[in-house]
């Protein structure tokens, strides 16, 4: 109950601490941790309603991304309320109607794009807001066509992309973008134009790239100068566009041409147009044998003597000669015969007369193999420097199989089949930087396959079947800084196999077959290792109690131990992460460690990124301090962990944290207090926990929904467990606490109620109050019960309440009379009878309660006695509480009634019973008066104590006359 009291204080004093304003979650977007309020993604909600999804988006939105949701319509002034929008997707959508108004006020807005949807039509004056709009994407829509002035008001228009759509008028298009002056680029590939005429529209002079790929084109049909500022020009799969379509179009300004697919006659084309040979594509254009590409060539040669590029790609070309491009000019940089249907290159023996390229492409063909060049009859290609054979099928490399380009950089021979590496198929290769080898069947790495590769830099040997990695492999490749061994199945290093590698600086060794990480392969990476790439592996260990395989790696920032197989890594030693003291990002995900110790992570202070995503097992109990050193960690994942409590004893000391992923735990509760010890937090994911509604939450609920600087991913759709309609930022907390102004009015009215009466009860019933907290007392005082007695069983006669003034009265006429041998009554007196060292009151009560009959000797002094007062209050109590009838008044003096009045309590008792009055001297026969005095008293002291209930009645014994 106290605890329930302190949450509820708590709870009133937090909400009257806190300035009630709304915090940022929302509804259906997360912002973007890193983007300081600005970028926001509303991707994959299955709202349908515009304004549901973006209306609590706050004014300093500058970049929004709704894509993958039922959205249909985008009604008017949908983004108003967004004044400062730049970039707005609506990408991958069902919207079909976009209403006039839809983007009013976003003047500032910079691109839109609205592909991937059902626009099917545009009213004209739907864009007209955008005047800063620079890019405009409606690819993938149902456009049939446009309508008049749909552009005008976009003058900063740069981009405009109109792919895949069903646009047939080409004169409606270049009309609408004729007043574009800063229009660069336009893309309609993809629709169903059939010529490019227009009536009186010119496109404008800032066009360079245009995009008519993949429609019907049948002809041009443009005036001369028509496209005379085109640079880019892409007419590919046009498949019916005849070469009399390009007659008296001017091409002066063309830098690249594509015609791929087309019925274009390439040595027609070249006679009819005055386009740069040298800038043509002329991939896919059907030049399969030596006679057309001969053919190509000396057209070409009749118009330039160097060309920079010649592509020559999709032509379905088998076999080239030595006399295949002969003909061509001197080609200076590039020559592309990707995905044609050659067999083999014979050492680029075909080149024989373009020594001067640089960069040789072969991708998609059908190579199976890479013959020796170390022949008498080659070629030498001392130019090149760039070889793809990427995409074949190549089974071997044969010895010196690239003797004949010794100043190769980059060598492509990734995604083949190579099987067989000769060991000295990369011999001579001294300048290479890049080696691609990935993606093939490689079983076996010698000391010699890479000596003399002694400036590589990039090695990627990824997905190959690499088992052992032998002595000496890596002895020549001191300037390597990339290794990638990622998919093979590496048991083991021998002892010097990463000898040699003194500047690696990222190393993938992931999917592999490694079962331990042995300190002694590290050693060569102290100064220069930062990426390191153990997922996947098997990597265990049983006992906690090793040495830490990353002492010596002192620059290391990027380690990933996940998801090790086939159970995952289960102990976590102890100082495992000993030396990692630069360490800035740690994968620990999808593992199943079953103990997670509270200084497991104590070396890493350099930390900023932490994953424990499903990294343990079951139930977890993250230890107090286990994050303590981790005082520059801005992400942490915590996610399936089974964590079942959040305190700030585990996450006090993460104070630069600022993203927190605790979604897919157990726990039904979040300690507020621990979240406050975060003060650099602004993203905190706590989706798919069983939080409880209930009063256990009601801080967690107030603090989710109105803290200012941390955003709570999907609030607004977290449910609570106990009931799914139930939402957990409004789950009813009223049972709870007391509102904060119902507290305050009872607390102050009950202050000034207590300060206003007490005085008033101090002045008027000082006695009254003391005289009641003597009567409490005594209530539960242990004599209490033992003097409720029989009264057969009473100690004394009678208790004697005088005061010392009458003391010679009581001990000179009432004590022999009463005590004397006539009547023998046992009276108790102050002086002789109470018990010595006990409390006053105390034994007032055991007298009055330990005797028949109390006797008030009355007088005006005891009336002014104070005690006197206590015992007539005691035994009068006893008179009208027991019904016992107890108490006599003995008056020595005439009192009058006046005198009495204000001792209410005797007034009441002289109303009801019978009273003596003692006559006095001046009576006129007083020792007779006496004598009666004494028999009324012996007379009612014999008496019993039991009242007659219907007995009232008012009896005064005055002997004063007799």
């Amino acid at each position: 109950m106290a605890s329930l009291t302190y949450q509820l204080l708590s709870v009133t004093v937090f909400l009257g601490a806190v300035q009630l304003i709304s915090g940022y979650s929302f509804n259906n977007c997360i912002e973007d941790p890193y983007s300081d309020g600005q970028s926001f993604n509303c991707v994959r909600r299955k709202e349908k309603n515009m304004p549901a999804i973006i209306n609590d988006l706050p004014p300093s939105a500058v970049s929004l991304n709704i894509s993958t949701t039922p959205l249909w319509h985008i009604p008017n002034k949908s983004f108003v309320h967004l004044p400062n929008l730049q970039h707005l997707k609506i990408d991958n959508n069902h919207v079909r109607i976009i209403d006039q108004f839809a983007f009013q006020n976003l003047s500032q807005l910079k691109s839109l794009n609205l592909s991937f949807n059902n626009i099917s039509e545009l009213i004209p004056s739907v864009f007209k807001d955008l005047h800063n709009l620079t890019y405009l994407s409606l690819t993938n829509n149902t456009l049939k066509q446009l309508p008049e002035g749909i552009f005008s008001t976009l003058l900063n228009l740069d981009t405009l992309i109109m792919r895949q759509n069903f646009l047939t008028n080409f004169s409606g298009i270049a009309e609408s973008v004729s007043h574009l002056t800063n229009l660069k680029k336009l893309d309609i590939c993809f629709n169903n134009l059939t010529s490019l005429h227009h009536s009186n529209a010119s496109l404008p002079e800032s066009l360079t790239t245009l995009y008519i790929c993949r429609n019907n084109l049948l002809t041009l049909g443009c005036k001369h100068s028509f496209l005379g500022f085109i640079q880019l020009l892409d007419l590919s799969y046009n498949p019916r566009l005849p070469t009399t379509a390009f007659q008296g179009v001017n091409l002066s300004h063309i830098n690249y041409l594509r015609l791929r697919s087309t019925s274009v006659n390439v040595v027609e084309f070249l006679n009819i147009s005055n386009v740069n040979a040298g800038h043509i594509d002329f991939s896919g254009m059907g030049l399969k044998n030596d006679n057309l590409l001969k053919e190509l060539c000396k057209s070409l040669k009749r118009k330039v003597k160097r060309i920079t590029k010649l592509g020559l790609g999709n032509n379905g070309i088998e076999n080239l000669t030595k006399n295949s491009l002969s003909c061509c000019p001197n080609i200076t940089v590039a020559l592309d015969l990707s995905r044609n249907n050659l067999k083999s290159t014979s050492c680029l023996n075909f080149l024989n007369t373009q020594t001067l390229i640089k960069s040789f492409n072969a991708e998609h063909n059908h190579l199976t193999s890479l013959q020796s060049c170390k022949t008498q009859n080659m070629v030498y290609l001392k130019h090149l420097e760039e070889l793809s054979y990427r995409y074949n099928r190549i089974l071997s490399v044969s010895y010196y199989a690239f003797y004949n380009t010794p100043n190769i950089k980059t060598l492509k021979l990734n995604i083949n089949t190579i099987a067989f590496l000769h060991r000295k198929a990369l011999k001579g290769l001294k300048w290479l930087t890049t080696l691609r080898l990935d993606n093939n069947l490689l079983t076996d790495l010698f000391i010699d396959t890479f000596e003399d590769n002694v400036n590589l830099q990039i090695l990627n040997l990824r997905n190959n079947r690499i088992a052992v990695i032998f002595n000496g492999t890596f002895l020549s490749l001191s300037k390597l800084t990339t290794l990638d061994l990622g998919g093979n199945k590496i048991t083991y290093f021998q002892p010097s196999g990463l000898d040699g590698l003194k500047s690696l600086s990222k190393f993938y060794l992931d999917g592999n077959n490694l079962k331990q990480i042995d300190t002694s392969f590290y050693h060569v990476f102290q100064d220069t290792l930062t990426v390191l790439d153990l997922q996947s592996n098997q990597i265990r260990f049983l006992n906690a109690e090793i040495r830490s395989p990353f002492m010596n790696l002192s620059k290391l920032t990027d380690l990933k131990l996940d998801g090790q197989r086939p159970h995952g890594l289960t102990v976590l030693p102890r100082n495992f992460f000993h030396g990692l003291h630069s360490l800035k990002s740690l994968y620990l995900t999808n593992n199943n460690i079953n103990y997670l110790a509270p200084d497991a992570f104590d070396d890493l202070t350099g930390l900023h990124f932490l994953t424990l995503d499903n990294c343990c097992v079951g139930v977890t109990q993250l230890h107090p301090g286990v994050f303590k050193n981790l005082k520059s960690l801005t992400k942490l994942i915590v996610e399936n962990m089974g964590i079942q409590n959040i305190s700030k004893e585990v996450f006090g000391n993460l104070t630069q944290l600022h993203t927190l992923q605790l979604n897919r735990n157990v726990m039904q509760s979040i300690d507020v207090d621990a979240l406050e010890t975060l003060p650099k937090l602004h993203y905190l994911d706590i989706r798919n926990i069983p939080l409880s509604c209930t009063c256990k939450n009601s801080l967690l609920q107030n603090w989710t929904v109105h803290n200012p600087h941390v955003q709570v991913v999907y609030l607004y759709n977290l449910r609570c467990p106990h009931d799914k309609k139930v939402n957990f930022y409004n789950f009813d907390t009223k049972v709870c606490y007391k509102d904060l102004g119902e507290y305050l009015f009872i607390s102050t009215a009950v202050v000034i109620f207590l300060f206003t009466v007490t005085p008033l009860l101090h002045v008027k019933l000082y006695w009254k109050i003391k005289y009641g907290y003597y009567v409490f007392r005594s209530w539960f005082s242990e004599q209490w019960h033992r003097l409720r007695e029989e009264e057969e069983n009473c100690k004394y006669d009678a208790f004697i309440s005088y005061n010392s003034s009458d003391e010679k009265w009581v001990m000179e006429e009432l004590v022999p009379n009463l005590e004397g041998n006539e009547s023998s009554f046992k009276l108790c007196l102050h002086h002789r009878d109470f018990e010595l060292g006990r409390d006053i009151v105390d034994n007032i009560v055991s007298a009055v309660y330990s005797s028949r009959k109390t006797i008030c000797v009355v007088s005006r002094n005891f009336l002014r006695s104070e005690w006197c007062s206590l015992e007539i209050q005691l035994a009068s109590y006893r008179l009208f509480d027991e019904h016992r009838d107890i108490l006599l008044l003995v008056f020595l003096e005439p009192i009058s009634e006046r005198q009495v009045s204000s001792y209410h309590r005797m007034r009441k008792v002289m109303l009801k019973k019978t009273y003596l009055q003692w006559p006095g001297s001046d009576c006129t026969n007083p020792t007779q008066a006496q004598e009666l005095f004494w028999y009324h008293l012996r007379r009612a002291m014999r008496t019993g104590s039991r009242l007659n209930t219907e007995e009232n009645y008012k009896s005064t014994v005055s002997l004063s006359s007799m």
